[in-house]
């Protein structure tokens, strides 16, 4: 079983379209659906998962749309905190998001972080190029506080430097990601993070994604991992 899962919640906006209804219906309906997946997760053993809640790309919706989203967001999160199942962490640049928003994200964090149960990354105001910016320059000004001189740390600087300041610094990269909604690429998910992970591409939008499709997805994850290792 994958130890790590990341998830692009696609297909809310499509799936209020489809049934007549306004966009903050359909972000609605995904957002009731995360603690189904989450207790799904952790039935198997799954140790950590990440949901892609909002992208750095998202920040830019016109307010009539971003302002319910975030409102939605920020309960979604304060329901799952509530919970005391699992321990919140927030990743993503934060200090691009509105201060309700990055307040409720903190909040969270706070009150789950003596939580043994399962790590859920709440990628909130995310996108895998402002990651590893954000990485590179956390990394350069650490190390020019400590006096060091910036061309030689950049002649020498590593992956595995690099790594450590990632907003996922310390867990495990994701072994299997998953999207909903038909669309089959990336957009900026965990960019450095899912370089040899297994990938899962399913049609239905996130409001609609059952155990079922959650069950074909480890399957189909399963048969990668066994050919990939010669079972």
């Amino acid at each position: 079983m994958p130890r790590h899962i990341g998830v692009m919640l696609d297909g809310n906006r499509r799936w209020a379209a489809e049934r007549g209804a306004d966009t903050k219906t359909g972000h609605q309906a995904g957002a009731d659906n995360i603690a189904n997946f989450l207790t799904w997760c952790e039935d198997i053993g799954v140790e950590l998962v990440t949901l892609w809640l909002l992208s750095t790309d998202n920040l830019s919706r016109p307010e009539r749309e971003l302002s319910p989203l975030l409102e939605i967001i920020e309960k979604a999160v304060g329901d799952l905190a509530a919970t005391s199942r699992w321990r919140i962490h927030a990743v993503g640049a934060l200090h691009l998001l509105p201060a309700p928003t990055r307040e409720a994200l903190e909040a969270a964090e706070e009150a789950t972080e003596h939580v043994g149960g399962m790590t859920v990354n709440v990628a909130v105001g995310y996108g895998g190029r402002q990651e590893i910016a954000d990485a590179v320059r956390a990394l350069l000004t650490e190390r020019a506080a400590a006096g060091e001189d910036i061309t030689e740390v950049a002649r020498e600087v590593t992956v595995e430097q690099i790594a450590e300041h990632l907003y996922t610094a310390g867990q495990p990269d994701p072994d299997l990601v998953i999207r909903t909604s038909g669309e089959q690429r990336l957009s900026g998910f965990l960019l450095w993070q899912s370089a040899h992970s297994e990938f899962y591409f399913c049609e239905a939008y996130w409001p609609d994604f059952r155990r079922v499709d959650f069950l074909r997805a480890l399957r189909a994850y399963a048969d990668r991992h066994r050919r990939r290792f010669g079972g």
